[in-house]
């Protein structure tokens, strides 16, 4: 069975760290979330993956070319034209299988895959979707069951105390290929405000299942910092590179600590990362790849994309840093949050 990622997405909330690279590809411990995502769904059996691409495609197709370096196959699916997220699945339909999983790409989750496939095979219905619930539904679509599992309907953004239940569509479904033939080709769909009602009153069998596990939408700079917090934390379980030294401190390959450097955990730092002597880290630390950081610096509840630089004396709070930044000796930086135009094949 083949996953179709929906990496489309231009993650405007997230600006300026975004600016020059799809959402998905943002950097969560150090590499780019859809990397892990690949890498979740191969632990669960899949092998072959689309992925559609529409904003900056060539920064996903150099990162990840064919799938060797991870051991999966991974084909591409390019959109010219703004197509929705239903519109999205339509254009990748010739490179799609009878049965397919289809992922929303820029939202923090690891589904276990298997679940999902037994509720489908169970209903028989076109669609199974993956629903997680929420504290507050009021800003989701919301999905009203039968006992069995059979969606009825979708409420957009139900007033407080008025939801049906506290279940949203949690961005991930298994489909049947008979799904395709009821989207229309070459124009923007919504896939709920669209195709699952068309579904829905046609009888074609829409089901949602529970879907457990962490799931976060990272798409405002606040979830981003706090997706990273739940990773120190290990509440998002996320493979992390580097040995843990000490509890909550993990150390990257060819890492330079200088002499009198304290690490207050939790803290994740990067391979080849050179950190100046008597300079404070963390708590809530994500220090990139090939980073430097000068004598006496201070760098708390921050988040340094690969190959930044921090100069002597810098303090650094609550701040978020895209590649090969330059911070200034002396410079001290609250609730900073900085990016430039990253080099294509870089990320």
């Amino acid at each position: 069975m083949k996953a179709l990622l929906l990496a489309g997405g231009l993650g405007t909330r997230m600006r300026p760290l975004t600016e020059g690279m799809p959402k998905p590809m943002a950097p969560v411990g150090n590499r780019p979330w859809l990397e892990h995502l690949v890498l979740h769904l191969k632990e669960q059996g899949i092998r072959e993956f689309v992925i559609a691409v529409k904003h900056y495609p060539d920064l996903i197709r150099d990162h990840f070319g064919d799938g060797g370096r991870l051991g999966v196959r991974i084909e591409y699916a390019v959109e010219t034209t703004l197509l929705g997220t239903a519109g999205a699945i339509k254009n990748a339909e010739p490179l799609l299988g009878d049965r397919f999983l289809v992922i929303n790409a820029d939202i923090i989750h690891q589904p276990a895959v298997a679940p999902l496939l037994e509720a489908h095979l169970m209903h028989g219905g076109a669609v199974t979707i993956g629903l997680t619930e929420v504290d507050d539904p009021s800003h989701y679509g919301v999905v009203e069951q039968t006992p069995d599992g059979r969606i009825l309907r979708f409420v957009e953004k139900p007033a407080p105390g008025e939801a049906p239940s506290n279940r949203i569509n949690a961005g991930i479904y298994l489909m049947e290929r008979e799904v395709l033939r009821h989207i229309p080709q070459g124009r923007e769909v919504s896939i709920e405000r669209e195709t699952f009602p068309l579904l829905i009153e046609q009888d074609h069998g829409v089901y949602g299942t529970p879907v457990r596990g962490y799931w976060m939408d990272m798409g405002t700079r606040e979830r981003y910092r706090k997706v990273h917090w739940d990773l120190l934390d290990r509440k998002l379980n996320l493979r992390v590179q580097g040995k843990e030294q000490g509890k909550g401190i993990w150390l990257g390959e060819h890492t330079s600590v200088g002499a009198g450097v304290l690490f207050v955990p939790p803290v994740l730092i990067g391979d080849r990362v050179r950190i100046g002597e008597r300079s404070i880290i963390g708590p809530y630390a994500v220090i990139g790849d090939d980073c430097e950081l000068g004598r006496g610096v201070r760098c708390a509840q921050t988040i340094l994309w690969d190959r930044c630089k921090v100069s002597h004396a810098a303090q650094l709070n609550h701040c978020i840093f895209g590649y090969d930044l330059e911070i200034g000796s002396r410079h001290i930086l609250y609730e900073a949050v900085m990016n430039r135009m990253p080099e294509v094949g870089r990320v």
